[in-house]
């Protein structure tokens, strides 16, 4: 088990340095993102149930969702083409979730 994970580790650490892209930095920029963005929708919910304004925390979720692929698109080299249209899939794919999660009316119980 401990000869998977080391391969699986200098596999990754290989495609860093293939596209100057330091892992470490892109998972932990991925994690973060992901809380702060759960962290921002929640407040945009919030918001929403008060009636106030909810641009800037709705603004704050999109930038947090999108800061690791904004990194790997600035940082990276010599990337695949379907790695950028997998990452504007991702791009649409997260509009369309914080819109359907706004919209969305709660059910009266």
């Amino acid at each position: 088990m401990t000869d998977y994970i080391t391969l699986f580790k200098d596999w990754v650490i290989s495609l860093g340095e293939k596209h100057e892209v330091d892992p470490l930095l892109l998972g932990c920029l991925y994690l973060i993102s992901k809380l702060c963005f759960f962290t921002f929708l929640g407040w945009v919910l919030k918001s929403l149930r008060a009636k106030k304004a909810i641009l800037i925390p709705l603004l704050l979720a999109c930038v947090s969702f999108s800061l690791p692929y904004l990194y790997l698109v600035i940082a990276g080299r010599n990337i695949s083409i379907w790695v950028y249209l997998f990452i504007g899939a991702m791009f649409i794919y997260g509009g369309f979730s914080i819109w359907k999660k706004i919209t969305a009316r709660p059910n009266p119980a």
